[in-house]
């Protein structure tokens, strides 16, 4: 890994703790075995290296939660991997992310004092919703939901959920309810199959 990899790694697993605002520069350069000078030969800010942070932690966002989803299977199926996938390989796995989800950690940092970061953020959150919805729309249009599926509502109650469920595991509370959060979102889709 060089040494720009290094820091953003680091910086993602600091950031998964302590949030951006509450990791210094000095954690991000002793997490990383680096000097001010290799960090700022890669980044000019501290801001910098969040969008470089944020880029890296949604590429492997996607890799985790978009593994075995498929054009071939249908939009039902997918729906269920992905869900399964966000537990199982996302969230479960906390060498990347030991402090739990990236995403709303710093969404709730940032909101109200880098406003400009937050938006960042919201678009990954926009991306997820929407793509829940499309495999919604796409399961209705190929009759395996009911017809009186409602997808905006399976959108917002599907999405809402992986939220809710990332918040309530960040705490570590327990295997077993994160389990039984999506578990429950499983059988509430099977519901309309």
């Amino acid at each position: 890994m060089t040494l720009k990899e290094t820091i953003i790694h680091e910086s993602m697993k600091l950031f998964s703790l302590n949030g951006f605002l509450g990791t210094s520069i000095d954690d991000i350069l002793s997490a990383s075995n680096s000097s001010k000078g290799g960090f700022y030969n890669h980044f000019k800010s501290k801001e910098d290296l969040f969008l470089e942070v944020l880029d890296e932690a949604r590429k492997i966002w996607r890799d985790r939660n978009l593994k075995g989803l498929s054009q071939n299977q249908d939009a039902l199926t997918n729906i269920k991997k992905l869900l399964i996938n966000f537990r199982d390989v996302y969230l479960k796995n906390s060498e990347t992310f030991p402090g739990g989800c990236i995403f709303i950690i710093l969404m709730v940092e940032v909101k109200n004092q880098r406003p400009h970061l937050s938006k960042e953020i919201k678009k990954g959150f926009v991306g997820l919703k929407n793509m829940i919805k499309r495999y919604l729309e796409e399961a209705k249009d190929s009759g395996q939901l009911k017809n009186g599926a409602d997808t905006d509502e399976m959108s917002e109650i599907l999405f809402n959920g992986m939220l809710g469920a990332a918040v309530s595991y960040n705490g570590k509370d327990s295997d077993s309810a994160l389990d039984a959060a999506i578990n429950s979102m499983i059988k509430y889709v099977e519901r309309f199959e």
